[in-house]
């Protein structure tokens, strides 16, 4: 749970969010003291008008949905607190006319007092006005929501979507707008899962909302109450996945089957970040989501993925399923000026086919094809031995590297060794009873080594291991150590060309030069190796003159070893047998 904020003064933080969306959107007007985003250009002698709104800390809902083609105007609570009845009115003041105005809002209790009286008391001034509840939580279940019913989510954004559609439209009356809101209203399905509570600035903690590190919690709403159901320890994704679309589409659960999507003409789906998510992480979720409908034999036909309706910065996510007519998926494909709305695509039958597996590059064809003429450089057994011994040392090692990655870096240098190490495994024991005793088993390393490693680390990896196939190409003879010491000088040396980096920077060079020398000087691979790990323990205290280490407190320096460095020294201990 996150508790540091820019803002700690929520009366200011809301009233400011609010005024911000005058900057975004030039057609909103911003009626501060109410708390009321209108929009300017509205005209309600001819169009019909679409309010909802709800409590602050939903965001982009429900104030940033205004705008042409989907809400009219919006009026917005305190943090999780429901518009009082007068904000209401301000919204249907300014917007509302002859052509009416329908309220669409969540299943709470507030929000449903709230606008139903303000609804009413429109009406007494002859304004027809209408109100659309929607709920579509599936978590709680039909036996426990009893008379209240499902509480609303984020599949209410599709409601206003569809309907602001409809309304967009001149000849389009009141009577059909709701129509198209209760149509996608009660055809939604939502569930969520968060892996914490959220913070409200400027309030105390409450301890009994802080979760475990390996909680999450199943069944949230959106206004930080408690889930259906801790899930300890946290499941994989595809097992979490499968639960909660088990609870939207599971036909033989009589608690939750809401909704038969076995007779939908198409299925729309929203993946919604409900706020603490990166965009990294929402797109891997919506990929798994979207590859489980469709091995259930829903592929959905429009997806919505983004950040639609939050609990502040709540780190889950929520997904949607509606079943939809054509007629709806016309009005979802609608254009809008909203700001705060992220437009769905279009999934089709060939999607998965616009996934392209191999690489864009062309494959240089090694010498394996003809080894016959090429010269024996290589031991196969001992060169696949020394490699498999290195990879899993660096593999052990990549907790430890990336806790010094960590205080003197991004804390991604353990990871980046790790998954190279572990790709020249898996090509050592993939070719073990076929490895080359050419120089193109070499060529081949320093691919995997180039298509498996990222970054600054990868790229003088690369550089050295191609460099190093390079110079051990003009042997004609098995190597032995003087001959790997001469092939390593050539490959250091045409390492230094590409960087300025030399022993003193505090990089990878301070364990890969001595490692070399000592090698080129004739004492040996184990010597080489005890150079190495000297070389990057002396990194400790060092100052940094290259890299993202330049920027990061200098303090760092004195507590732990270049990562890159031992890296390299675990690199070559594996080399060498220790």
């Amino acid at each position: 749970m996150s508790t540091k904020h820019f803002v700690s003064n929520i009366d200011k933080l809301v009233l400011d969010a609010l005024e911000a969306l005058t900057l975004a959107n030039p057609d909103v007007l911003y009626y501060k003291n109410d708390k009321v985003i209108a929009k300017k250009s509205h005209n309600p002698q001819t169009h019909v008008a679409i309010i909802s709104g709800g409590g602050a800390g939903h965001e982009p809902a429900h104030a940033a949905f205004v705008g042409e083609g989907m809400l009219t105007a919006a009026a917005s609570g305190w943090i999780f607190a429901s518009p009082s009845v007068a904000q209401i009115e301000r919204a249907i003041v300014a917007v509302a006319g002859p052509k009416g105005v329908l309220l669409i809002i969540k299943n709470y209790t507030g929000d449903i007092f709230h606008f139903s009286l303000a609804a009413e008391k429109a009406r007494s001034r002859g304004i027809s006005a209408e109100v659309v509840v929607v709920g579509d939580d599936v978590a709680v279940g039909k036996a426990k929501s009893g008379k209240v019913g499902r509480r609303g989510l984020a599949g209410t954004v599709l409601v206003h979507k569809v309907a602001g559609a409809v309304a967009a439209r001149a000849e389009s009356t009141l009577k059909e707008v709701v129509a198209a809101a209760k149509e996608v209203a009660d055809n939604l399905v939502t569930v969520g899962v968060s892996l914490n509570h959220v913070h409200i600035p400027g309030r105390k903690i409450e301890e009994e909302n802080i979760m475990a590190e390996d909680e999450a919690e199943l069944g949230l709403g959106i206004h930080n109450e408690k889930g259906c159901v801790r899930l300890q320890p946290i499941p994989s994704l595809p097992d979490l996945v499968k639960t909660m679309l088990d609870q939207l589409t599971d036909k033989t659960d009589a608690d939750r089957a809401y909704v038969d999507f076995a007779t939908a003409e198409s299925v729309v789906l929203m993946v919604n970040n409900l706020g603490g998510l990166s965009p990294l992480e929402l797109g891997a979720i919506t990929n798994e989501v979207v590859g489980q409908l469709t091995s259930r034999g829903l592929r959905p036909n429009r997806l919505f993925s983004g950040t639609y309706m939050t609990s502040l910065d709540g780190p889950g996510f929520s997904i949607t399923l509606l079943k939809a007519s054509d007629a709806v998926l016309k009005y979802l494909d609608a254009p809008t000026k909203a700001v705060g709305f992220t437009p769905g695509s279009v999934v089709t039958a060939d999607s998965a086919s616009r996934v392209i597996v191999e690489s864009a590059a062309q494959k240089t064809e090694h010498s394996h094809t003809n080894a016959h003429a090429k010269p024996s450089i290589l031991d196969p057994a001992k060169f696949a031995s020394s490699v498999k011994l290195a990879c899993e040392k660096v593999i052990l090692a990549e907790s430890q590297i990336t806790q010094y990655d960590t205080v003197v870096g991004d804390g991604d240098c353990g990871y980046t060794l790790k998954r190279a190490a572990e790709a020249v495994l898996a090509f050592v024991k993939s070719s073990s009873t076929n490895i080359s005793p050419t120089v193109s088993t070499l060529q081949d390393l320093a691919e995997t080594v180039e298509n498996n490693m990222d970054g600054t680390s990868g790229a003088i990896f690369s550089i050295f291991l191609h460099a190093l196939a390079t110079s051990t190409s003009r042997f004609e003879t098995v190597l032995d150590e003087n001959d790997w010491g001469s092939a390593a000088a050539e490959a250091l040396k045409t390492l230094y060309a590409a960087t300025p980096a030399r022993p003193g920077d505090r990089t990878l060079i301070d364990a890969l030069t001595p490692f070399v020398e000592t090698l080129v000087a004739g004492e040996g691979v184990k010597n080489a190796a005890v150079a190495g790990r000297k070389g990057a323990e002396g990194t400790k205290g060092m100052n940094a003159s290259l890299g993202r280490a330049v920027y990061v407190d200098a303090k760092g320096y004195d507590r732990v070893p270049d990562p890159g460095a031992v890296g390299v020294a675990e690199l070559v201990e594996g080399l060498a047998g220790l």
